[in-house]
């Protein structure tokens, strides 16, 4: 089969930084990016009405059907200009992080393959990796505790392993 471009389909909340991952395939299409744009705003429920604005590029794979999923629920599509990475800049960071921290430290199969590990990489980014913007904390956090001055004599520090290792999570333990 040999080595083979996979395409990986994803968005971010900007306010939040939580990154949703709709799909990866070998093909994509336009009735494929669509389908995946439906099923995130399924996926959603109500957060999907507070949705303001939708920032994609201008790939010919955003057809018609993909905008109007959006539209359709209130949100404004703005396209970014031409070659101007840094216009979305948001995804592009998380584009380099996802292959600075995984994909290019590991041996990827298959696209199903991709996408579990990048499922895994999303639930450890949403959940424990730490944000600058939003003060060293992660979207959506697992177990939001308060921030302690820092550890003491007392404190055990649990480490659990993520992808096989690439990846080590640590927690304060009571």
């Amino acid at each position: 089969m040999g080595l083979q471009r996979v395409y990986v389909f994803f968005c971010v909340e900007l306010s939040t930084r939580t990154v949703h991952l709709l799909g990866a395939t070998r093909h994509p299409t336009g009735p494929w990016v669509a389908q995946q744009a439906r099923n995130l705003l399924m996926d959603l429920g109500e957060r999907a009405s507070r949705f303001r604005y939708l920032i994609r590029d201008r790939d010919a794979k955003f057809v018609d059907e993909f905008d109007r999923v959006f539209t359709g629920s209130g949100a404004k599509i703005l396209k970014i200009p031409p070659r101007s990475p840094r216009a979305n800049a948001v995804c592009e960071r998380w584009i380099g992080s996802a292959r600075r921290e995984v994909t290019d430290r590991m041996l990827i199969l298959n696209e199903r393959h991709l996408a579990r590990v990048l499922a895994e990489y999303e639930t450890h980014f949403n959940t424990h990796r730490p944000h600058r913007s939003l003060h060293q904390r992660p979207p959506n956090p697992e177990h939001p505790t308060p921030r302690a001055a820092g550890p003491t004599a007392d404190t055990t520090i649990r480490r659990t392993s993520i992808l096989g290792g690439l990846i080590n999570e640590y927690r304060t333990v009571a």
